[in-house]
């Protein structure tokens, strides 16, 4: 028998995906796209070939963890393995598209969001470079400088104005918005510099026959109903990275949520950057300036007996056979009919929760942040959710330190905190985008300011969740067990995501959980990740459902026992 060599072995790609839940989609999408072209997968970034960092540019918090995990990426892999290949994906190089390569000399190769099904061809390209760069005597060491690059990206960012349709009032709404599809670098470079594979403007959205490896656990999935968004927030640089809405077809996720119902999920988590917009573009002839709740309102009841829209996808959803729960997140507030409470009203299967970012209460604050809703129109759809789905938990995000928020502004807010008692709740300390309208805005307030009025909106919403936990004493809950809790999450749970914000606090602390033998479970109430969790004493089968009693709260989470 001849020895195996080093070119007989399949390519080895490890992936480091950062960011919210549409990111890890657009990950497993790739490991998919990876193991289909017979390219192994690997948790070892030191065994890897080629190591992909995909990467968040939501707001500054979440960018310079991108940058850091570059430059940490490029340190292994000088002490390590200097002939790695170092791939970077995701919303930074979309947004930094023309600068990264400068500013990350040590990366071999830089794709968007519209080429992740082409990333086992990016991967061995990456790969020739960084060879090519060696045997030149290019490998040049890492330097300690992520400050310096977060500083130079702000910049950068500050000088990025916005084209003449982009800057205009409908900035979702004019035709030309998504039309302008170009590729940067479309010429090759040398195989002595990195490869920049990037659409300046996305289009592509995933279908089921696209492969995907989930890195999820088992029993619960991601499914991405629509990509991009249609919405001219001041704050907010999702549009620009992710480009216009686009939906998927009904059949076609109905065809995915069948594959992984028989795969052995149990929740299917509906995701997008509107999910209450969803199926709207697929509507012959229509227009995108219907961002507003008047005008959306006109544009549903004008639409065709069997056309397609968020309604239609859940009571499809919800006649398939089998025991799960179907949960509809990041919903806008400007988006939601009497229709769709409707249908989660009716709809069995779908989990009694609703994500649905309001961002403010104050009407000057809504205004200056472009949220096309109003305080009272605010405060009537809750009371409409609420009265037309008894017992729904909703769950909201608000931003606090926008510019112009003045003292009366914010405890507007408080108040409307304390009185909405939202179920769930996330703030956000007001990140300074650049390229954003917000960023250029006056009356841009201290860091100091900001992170003291996060403090006291948490702190009122602190008053809420503990009511709230109270309120489920002695109850006895349907929960999907998750695994079996381990002694760190036992001391502390410090969950976060980008785009809810921080949900709990960090000293959380429950004597009562030192002892062994716990479960972690998710309530109908609780979404992966950025809610609460059900703490279960006993034994329960993992990845299935199961009724618990409720016997015991911390400030946020429950502890129950099998019933």
């Amino acid at each position: 028998m001849s020895k195996t060599t080093a070119k007989d072995l399949p390519l080895r790609v490890g992936l480091i995906s950062l960011g919210c839940a549409k990111n890890l989609v657009d990950a497993e999408i790739m490991l998919g796209s990876l193991l289909k072209d017979g390219v192994e997968i690997t948790n070892d970034p030191a065994r890897a070939d080629v190591v992909i960092v995909n990467t968040c540019s939501f707001i500054d918090s979440a960018q310079e963890e991108s940058v850091d995990t570059i430059l940490e990426s490029a340190a292994v892999r000088e002490a390590n393995q200097r002939g790695q290949g170092l791939v970077v994906s995701g919303c930074l190089s979309q947004r930094f598209r023309e600068e990264l390569p400068k500013l990350f000399p040590e990366v071999d190769a830089f794709m968007g969001i519209d080429q992740v099904a082409q990333v086992a061809d990016i991967v061995r390209q990456a790969l020739a470079r960084r060879t090519a760069k060696l045997a030149e005597g290019q490998g040049s060491r890492v330097k300690a400088r992520s400050k310096n690059i977060s500083a130079r990206l702000a910049k950068l960012d500050q000088g990025n104005l916005p084209d003449d349709h982009k800057a205009s009032e409908g900035v979702r709404g004019t035709e030309k918005f998504g039309k302008t599809r170009t590729v940067v670098a479309p010429i090759i470079p040398p195989l002595n510099a990195p490869l920049l594979d990037i659409t300046a403007r996305p289009d592509y959205i995933p279908d089921y026959a696209t492969p995907r490896f989930r890195l999820t656990p088992r029993h619960f999935a991601y499914v991405k109903i629509a990509e991009g968004c249609n919405h001219p927030c001041s704050f907010c640089i999702i549009p620009r990275m992710r480009g216009t809405h686009r939906s998927r077809t009904q059949n076609d996720l109905v065809a995915e949520a069948k594959a992984l119902l028989a795969d052995g999920v149990k929740e299917l988590n509906l995701i997008s950057q509107d999910s209450t917009y969803y199926g709207l573009d697929l509507r012959a002839n229509h227009t995108r300036a219907i961002s507003s709740p008047a005008k959306f309102a006109a544009a549903t009841k004008s639409l065709a007996t069997n056309a397609t829209t968020i309604c239609t996808l859940l009571r499809e959803l919800n006649s398939l056979p089998g025991d799960f729960w179907i949960r509809l997140l990041y919903t806008h507030p400007a988006h939601w009919t009497d229709e769709l409470i409707q249908t989660l009203a009716e709809c069995s299967k779908v989990a009694r929760y609703v994500d649905i970012p309001l961002q403010h209460i104050h009407e000057n604050m809504l205004e200056r942040m472009r949220r096309e809703t109003s305080r009272q129109y605010i405060e009537d759809l809750i009371e409409r959710i609420r009265a037309g789905v008894p017992g729904i938990t909703l769950r909201t995000t608000f931003i606090v330190g926008f510019p112009g928020e003045t003292e009366a502004c914010f405890n507007s807010l408080l108040g409307f905190i304390r009185t909405a008692k939202f179920e769930r709740l996330g703030i956000f300390a007001y990140s300074q985008e650049d390229a954003t309208r917000a960023g250029a805005m006056s009356g841009q307030l201290s860091e100091k300011v900001k992170q003291r009025r996060r403090e006291l909106a948490m702190a009122a919403q602190h008053e809420v969740a503990v009511a709230v936990s109270e309120s489920f004493m002695g109850r006895t809950l349907k929960v999907l067990v998750e695994g079996a809790a381990s002694a760190k999450q036992l001391q502390a749970a410090n969950v976060s995501s980008w785009e809810h914000g921080l949900m709990r606090d960090t000293e959380a602390r429950n004597s009562q959980f030192s002892a062994r033998n716990y479960l972690i479970a998710r309530g109908a109430a609780d979404a992966p990740d950025i809610d609460g969790r059900v703490y279960v004493r006993g034994k329960l089968p993992i990845g299935e459902f199961a009724r618990v009693k409720v016997v015991g709260h911390t400030d946020y989470d429950l502890m129950a026992e099998p019933a």
